[in-house]
């Protein structure tokens, strides 16, 4: 989820070509350099918020989930679902931590997660939305999710975490070919090649669930964060059962 921003600007990527080179990590850092008002975030039309939710995954999953939206504070629930998955909209933030783009209002994740990352993995989103929105800096943050993983607040990683980002409407960097239709495990950090992940033509692609290209976790390690490893994998089809073309 939060990585994958990263990989849809590679030109090796199986179904974007580049047409030209991406921004460097330095300046989009510099252009989003401040958190600009929280409305730029806000969606007024809170129906319209909930239909791209539900466009992460296809309406046999989305159509009785969970759906959030964002509030000034938070992430609110708009819909209670059945089936015990839940969509909402990826803003900037959930990306990793030190994402460059940390503060671009235009980003837009539509994704929906199962059951086992409704449980593990929505926690720690929810967490680290609220503390940003509150004002708390990267560093605070780290130092309250390491608390609350210690304090059992949260909860460990769940085996078979997964969620679906398969919307035609998502923009996840301005970088080009920034929209990929894909399926994202949450896994145990561990070598890569374990599944074959970053491999020429292999579908797979990895990066830690914390800090992008650092796939061996260590970095989260040090700060007392657990060890999540994100496992994407390109679909050949879009939510709504259309072919996946070359990112737009």
């Amino acid at each position: 989820m939060n990585t994958i921003a990263a990989r849809v600007s590679i030109c090796s990527i199986v179904v974007a070509l580049c047409a030209t080179l991406p921004a460097t990590a330095q300046d989009l850092k510099a252009k989003y350099a401040s958190m600009p008002p929280i409305d730029r975030f806000l969606m007024a039309d809170r129906n319209a918020e909930i239909s791209i939710a539900r466009s992460a995954a296809p309406k046999s999953i989305s159509g009785d989930a969970t759906v959030l939206v964002l509030g000034r504070h938070g992430y609110e629930t708009a819909v209670k679902g059945t089936n015990g998955f839940v969509c909402l909209i990826d803003r900037s933030w959930t990306e990793a931590i030190d994402f460059a783009e940390v503060w671009n209002p235009h980003i837009s994740g539509p994704l929906c997660l199962n059951p086992p990352a409704v449980r593990t993995v929505l926690p720690a989103m929810e967490k680290k939305t609220a503390l940003l929105l509150a004002g708390d800096s990267e560093t605070q943050i780290i130092a309250a999710l390491k608390q609350a993983y210690h304090d059992k607040q949260l909860p460990p990683l769940e085996p078979g975490a997964m969620s679906y980002m398969m919307s035609k409407q998502a923009y996840l960097t301005d970088a080009p070919g920034h929209n990929l239709a894909h399926l994202m495990f949450y896994v145990p950090t561990q070598d890569g090649s374990v599944f074959g992940s970053d491999l020429p033509n292999s579908p797979f692609f990895s990066d830690s669930y914390w800090y992008p290209n650092e796939a061996n976790g260590d970095k989260a390690v040090k700060q007392g964060l657990p060890q999540i490893q994100v496992i994407m994998i390109a679909t050949r089809r879009w939510s709504d059962g259309t072919p996946q073309l070359p990112s737009h």
